[in-house]
């Protein structure tokens, strides 16, 4: 091979072997981020996750669930609705107790009928034993003391009879009213005022005291969700166990609560504490994690004014206090 081709191949592959290694070695600038990270606002705050709930006196949201299983026939209100305490929110199918209940009328219906006839003859039977005693007392030839005490008897066994049938009324209307207690059930109503946030039924859908079935997370869930009827939110901090020993004194507490994707933030004013640690599994909605990480709750609220947000929306938050 000519000496030339050779030096001349070689100088090529050493030329594009430097311009490789410079190409590599050079470092892409990082674009500017959609949005500034939370940044901590307090000298010594802690760093939380929250969530975004109705404002509500105690407890969490109002979650419903039937006592009855069925297909759902009606939904009588639509999400977003603020509803009154007993207004009717979701019907399910009724028409086999409804039956049921219509038997146990027909039955009773019977029973008052059996107790018409039953007093009927017992007074029939005690008019003639009147007769009889009355004619025996003025006639003693006139009535045997046979048919005095076969009269007597009849009307024990009329006064008995009636009893029985009193007593079969008695526990029919008890049915009755336990039929109908049950069919009410049917028909799922608002147990407060408050704010209809999710309805998980749909018409034909089948539900259970689990439920309704979620195909999206493939697990049952409550059929409606209410959020308080006073309206306002509130967030739901979870502070991490290795951080609860820095939480200030709650009369020191303060935090800010920045939404996510967006260079907003607001201050929160703190409400109260759940003074129980519980395994995190609110924020991932998992029953089971891998790995045992348990936080505090602190409950705070805000100001919703002109402010984007909805119960059940990720938070970041900030914890610290009044001196820092």
């Amino acid at each position: 091979m000519n000496l030339k081709v050779l030096f001349g191949v070689a100088a090529g592959g050493l030329a594009l072997g430097l311009v490789s290694a410079f190409v590599s070695t050079q470092q892409p600038s990082a674009q500017t981020p959609v949005f500034s990270p939370a940044p901590n606002p307090y000298a010594n705050g802690i760093y939380a996750n929250g969530i975004i709930e109705s404002r509500q006196s105690q407890g969490t949201n109002v979650t419903i669930f039937p006592e009855v299983t069925g297909p759902v026939t009606r939904v009588l209100v639509k999400e977003g609705d603020v509803v009154k305490a007993g207004t009717p929110l979701l019907a399910i199918d009724d028409s086999v107790q409804r039956q049921t209940t219509a038997q146990q009328q027909s039955q009773l219906d019977v029973v008052t009928a059996q107790i018409a006839n039953a007093r009927a003859s017992l007074k029939s039977a005690s008019d003639t034993l009147a007769k009889l005693q009355k004619t025996y007392a003025e006639f003693p030839g006139a009535v045997s003391r046979e048919q005095l005490d076969t009269q007597r008897n009849a009307v024990a066994v009329a006064a008995t009879n009636m009893r029985v049938f009193e007593q079969q009324h008695d526990e029919q209307t008890r049915a009755i009213a336990a039929s109908q207690a049950l069919l009410g059930k049917y028909t799922i109503r608002a147990p407060s005022d408050g704010i209809v946030l999710s309805i998980k039924a749909a018409i034909g859908s089948y539900v259970s005291p689990q439920g309704a079935y979620d195909a999206y997370t493939q697990g049952y869930a409550p059929i409606i969700v209410m959020g308080s009827a006073a309206g306002g939110l509130q967030v739901r901090v979870y502070v991490d166990e290795i951080l609860i020993n820095r939480i200030p004194q709650p009369s020191k507490i303060r935090a800010r609560m920045f939404i996510r994707g967006t260079n907003i933030s607001v201050p929160l004013v703190f409400d109260h504490m759940q003074p129980y640690v519980t395994p995190k599994i609110e924020l991932s909605d998992q029953r089971l994690e891998q790995v045992d990480v348990r936080v505090l709750p602190l409950i705070f609220h805000f100001d919703q004014k002109a402010l984007n947000v909805y119960p059940g929306q990720l938070v970041d938050v900030y914890v610290g206090s009044s001196g820092n």
